[in-house]
């Protein structure tokens, strides 16, 4: 009797302890493997841009062991490069990687998630959006057209284009043609600029036959590569409307919900991979670009005339206070941006501009 009443309690204890090392065992990702589709707006030439796709595509296998699988298609394989807002938003590609201020046409509001003329720098941008609630506010926006958004790189203060004939003043932009688009096309407007929107890849036959007088691109690294200084060899600096334009991942809001926890996880971190790397690779190689420009090209190099800068920077404010007026959604977001603004570049002018600047008059 004591020997079988000893075996039940062993048996119970067995029972009990197989029932709690059940419920102690470690989740585990049960679903099967995940394939996306993520339409760039950029070409493969572009390898930088182009290149945060692919980076964000690695590192999301990587950290999910190789289930979910994003496969990148450069701008027009799948999709035309300036359509990949509204291929995410009704499902026809899951994600995208393009330049929010492309779609100013549904909304001006876009342009905060890539910059606007006389704004962030690319820190500023990055620290606005992440930390002082850029993201979320934009966040409200996307929800509009099913997607959500992240940051996914940027190029830092890019050039201010190239122009077949040097401009020594704001009455020498009247009547002009210049390849810009979007709001920055929009300002050279009302300085007596003509705006031509043209694709990258018909830039350089446009400036060579005469089509525009001038055109801002990028950056030394990529201009390079579309062989701008063939055909004009005035290179201007700064690109006042692009202080520090930020790409983005948009990921289209029913696939996102359908990921498990931990693979929205490891995609959010691999934007935030491609983000960083992007502008530590221009600023790598812009440097090096310039000066081949310059040496091996002859290229010359101008700075904006005060009078074209002073009247971009009024003209620039003065388009924003009425987008305000008309646009609830711009004016919401531009308070948040407008005092981020003010904050940030005074910080900045005290403790970095001052100190680089000193470092570059009295360089070693």
């Amino acid at each position: 009797m004591q020997r079988r009443q000893a075996l039940q309690k062993i048996a119970a204890l067995g029972a009990a302890t197989a029932t709690t090392a059940s419920f102690a065992a470690p989740a585990v990702i049960t679903q099967a493997s995940v394939q996306w589709r993520l339409a760039s707006s950029f070409p493969k030439s572009l390898d930088t841009i182009y290149g945060a796709g692919e980076m964000l595509s690695k590192r999301v296998a990587q950290l999910t062991d190789g289930k979910f699988q994003i496969r990148v298609f450069a701008g027009g394989e799948l999709v035309p490069g300036l359509q990949v807002l509204d291929s995410v938003s009704n499902g026809t590609v899951e994600c995208g990687h393009t330049a929010g201020y492309y779609y100013v046409g549904k909304s001006k509001a876009f342009a905060f998630d890539t910059c606007l003329p006389f704004g962030l720098t690319a820190r500023q941008q990055n620290a606005w959006y992440s930390q002082a609630g850029g993201q979320q506010l934009l966040g409200e926006l996307f929800k509009q057209y099913n997607i959500v958004n992240f940051a996914g790189g940027n190029t830092g203060a890019q050039m201010g284009g190239w122009f077949r004939k040097p401009v020594n003043s704001l009455k020498e932009l009247q009547g002009i043609k210049m390849r810009i688009p979007g709001i920055g096309g929009e300002i050279m407007s009302r300085l007596g600029v003509i705006p031509q929107t043209i694709a990258g890849a018909d830039i350089y036959p446009a400036l060579e036959r005469g089509a525009i007088d001038a055109s801002e691109w990028v950056g030394p690294y990529d201009d390079e590569k579309l062989g701008l200084y063939k055909v004009a060899k005035h290179y201007y600096f700064p690109g006042w409307w692009e202080a520090g334009p930020q790409l983005s991942f948009y990921v289209n809001q029913s696939a996102w919900a359908k990921l498990p926890k931990a693979w929205q996880s490891a995609f959010e971190v691999a934007t935030m991979e491609a983000n960083q790397m992007m502008l530590a690779a221009y600023d790598a190689r812009n440097p090096q670009a310039l000066i081949r420009l310059m040496n091996q090209h002859g290229v010359v190099l101008h700075r904006y005339p005060d009078d074209v800068m002073q009247a971009g920077q009024k003209a620039a404010f003065a388009l924003y206070d009425e987008l305000s007026a008309a646009d609830p959604m711009f004016k919401k977001i531009y308070a948040s941006w407008k005092d981020f603004r003010r904050l940030s570049q005074g910080w900045t002018n005290l403790a970095e501009t001052s100190l680089e600047n000193f470092m570059y008059k009295n360089a070693k």
